[in-house]
C-alpha cells in the first residue's frame, strides 16, 4: 500500500478502532459496507487514510447495475431523476469512496445547477470534478472556469468586451477562491470580469452547443487586477486568484469544514496553508493531513448530508439502485444532486429540521420497501428475545456503530414491544412487527444521522 508523506500538522495518536474507522468511512466516503470497519481498523490510521487517498487504478463499481422500477437501465441524460440516481449509484458501488466524496464537495464548492443547462452538461462537469478530486486546485479552477455548465450557470458565455458580465468574476473570488471581502473590492470584480471575457456558445434545437473561446470577444485592453497592470485574460484571472495572499487560508478553512466540526487551531491553519502553497496548491496532501488530525477523531460529530445518508443505508444493507424513487426522496431530504439550492451550494451545518427529518424517514422506508417482514415466514423463530431481535436488526444495516445509549433504548423498546400482544400467525407474538420497527428506527438514531 502507498505510504503517506509526513503530515505538516499534529497526528491523532489515540486508539484506531471500529468506531474511528466508521467516522473516517462516513466523513471521507459514504459509510461502511458490512465488514469495512473491522478491515479498515486493522490497517491502522496511516494505512486506513492511504487506502482512501491513494487508490490504485480506475474505480470499480461493485454489485448489480442500477435500474428503474421496471428493470430498465437508467437514462440520466433524458429521464428526470435518473441523473440523481446515476450518481447515487456511484456513491454506493464505487470502491473509491473518497474520490466520489471529493466530487460531491467540489459540486457544492463550485455549485452549478442543471436549471441553467441540462443533464448532459452537468454529468460532463461531474466527470471533470471527479478527475480533479484530489489533484491540483489551480488546474481544477481552470477547468471549472471554462466548463460549459458553469459558463451557462454564471453567465460566462454572455461575458464579452462590449458588455462585461460580473456574475462569474464575482463568485470566482467570493465563493471559490478568496471569500467575501477578503483582499479585493468592486474594482477588482469588474476588472476580473473583463479578464474573463471571450467565452461563447451556439444554440440549436437540442440546446446549447459549441462552447469555445473567441479572441474577438475578449477585452484585450489594459486591466488592473489586484494591483497588477496588464492585458490579462481568463488564465491570468485563475492564476491571480489562486496566487492571492488570502486564497490559502480560504481554501484550507473551507475544506477543513467539510470534514471536521471543530474550528482549526491557528497553528494548524498556518501549517496547512504553508503546506498547500509549498505543494503548488495540491489538494491531496491537505486532505491527508485533515484525515489524520486529532480533531477529526476527537472533535464533535457532524450531521451526515442527506445523499450520504441514503447511500450509506444502501451500502450497509447490501442494496443497489432498484427504483428511481430516490430522486423524489432527495427532494424531501433537501439534497438533489445537480440541483444545489444556490451559488453557495449546500449548507453543511444545517441539514436537519422538522421537514428534512420527515424526508429522512421516507428515505428509510424506501430502503426497507422490499425488506418488510410479514410474519408468515419470519426467519428468526420463537426463541428470538429482545437482545437477539436487536442484533438481527443491526445486522440488516451492516452492524453500524451505535452508542450505548442508542442500543439500550432500542433494546428497552424491544423488550416492551410484545407486552400485551396477542398471538399472530404460527411464529409468535408479532415478532415480525418488532423486527420491522427496529430496522426502521436504527437509521433514525442520532448515531446513524451523525458521524
Amino acid at each position: 500500500m502507498a505510504q503517506l508523506e509526513p503530515s505538516p500538522t499534529e497526528i491523532y495518536a489515540g486508539p484506531f478502532t471500529r468506531r474511528e474507522a466508521a467516522r473516517l468511512l462516513w466523513r471521507a466516503g459514504f459509510g461502511p459496507r458490512p465488514g469495512d470497519c473491522a478491515r479498515v481498523a486493522a490497517l491502522g490510521l496511516e494505512g486506513a487514510v492511504a487506502s482512501l487517498t491513494r487508490p490504485q487504478g480506475p474505480a470499480q463499481l461493485l454489485g448489480a447495475e442500477p435500474h428503474d422500477d421496471k428493470g430498465r437501465p437508467l437514462d440520466p441524460i433524458n429521464v428526470w431523476g435518473d441523473d440523481h440516481c446515476w450518481w447515487l449509484d456511484r456513491m454506493i458501488r464505487s470502491d473509491q469512496g473518497l474520490i466520489e466524496r471529493m466530487t460531491l464537495i467540489w459540486h457544492s464548492w463550485f455549485a452549478t445547477s442543471e436549471e441553467a443547462s441540462n443533464a448532459k452538461l452537468m454529468i460532463d462537469q461531474n466527470w471533470t470534478l471527479r478527475g480533479h478530486a484530489l489533484g491540483n486546485f489551480h488546474d481544477l479552477l481552470v477547468d471549472v472556469t471554462k466548463d460549459p455548465a458553469m459558463l451557462l450557470w454564471l453567465n460566462g458565455a454572455q461575458n464579452n468586451k462590449w458588455s462585461p458580465n460580473e456574475n462569474y468574476g464575482r463568485e470566482m473570488l467570493e465563493l471559490f477562491t478568496l471569500g467575501a471581502d477578503r483582499g479585493y473590492d468592486q474594482t477588482d470584480v469588474h476588472q476580473n470580469a473583463r479578464a474573463l471575457t471571450g467565452w461563447t456558445n451556439d444554440w440549436n434545437n437540442a440546446g446549447p452547443t459549441r462552447f469555445r473561446y473567441e479572441p474577438s470577444l475578449h477585452d484585450d485592453g489594459i486591466k488592473t487586477l489586484f494591483g497588477r497592470r496588464g492585458r490579462w485574460n481568463w488564465l491570468d484571472s485563475c492564476r491571480f486568484a489562486v496566487g492571492h495572499p488570502t486564497h490559502p487560508s480560504f481554501f484550507v478553512t473551507k475544506l477543513w469544514g467539510y470534514f471536521v466540526g471543530a474550528q482549526p487551531p491557528a497553528a494548524t491553519l498556518a501549517a496547512l496553508e504553508r503546506a498547500y502553497v509549498g505543494s503548488g496548491f495540491e489538494i491531496r496532501p491537505i486532505v491527508e493531513a485533515i484525515l489524520r488530525h486529532p480533531l477529526f477523531y476527537e472533535g464533535p460529530r457532524l450531521v451526515i448530508p442527506p445523499v450520504v445518508f441514503c447511500a450509506g443505508m444502501l451500502r450497509g444493507s447490501r442494496q443497489t439502485i432498484v427504483t428511481t424513487d430516490w430522486a423524489w426522496v432527495a427532494q424531501l431530504t433537501g439534497q438533489v444532486l445537480f440541483q444545489p439550492p444556490n451559488v453557495s451550494g449546500w449548507n453543511y451545518a444545517q441539514w436537519l429540521d422538522t421537514s428534512r427529518w420527515a424526508g429522512r424517514l421516507t428515505a428509510v422506508n424506501t430502503a426497507l420497501d422490499k425488506h418488510v417482514l410479514d410474519g408468515k415466514h419470519y426467519p428468526f423463530g420463537l426463541e428470538e428475545d429482545a437482545s437477539a431481535a436487536l442484533a438481527h436488526a443491526l445486522a440488516f444495516w451492516g452492524d453500524p456503530e451505535l452508542s450505548d445509549t442508542a442500543r439500550n433504548n432500542l433494546l428497552a423498546l424491544g423488550r416492551r414491544f410484545l407486552h400485551g400482544q396477542t398471538q399472530d400467525y404460527e411464529q409468535g407474538p408479532d415478532r415480525y412487527v418488532r423486527q420491522n420497527a427496529l430496522r426502521a428506527l436504527i437509521p433514525m438514531t442520532p448515531d446513524f444521522q451523525t458521524a
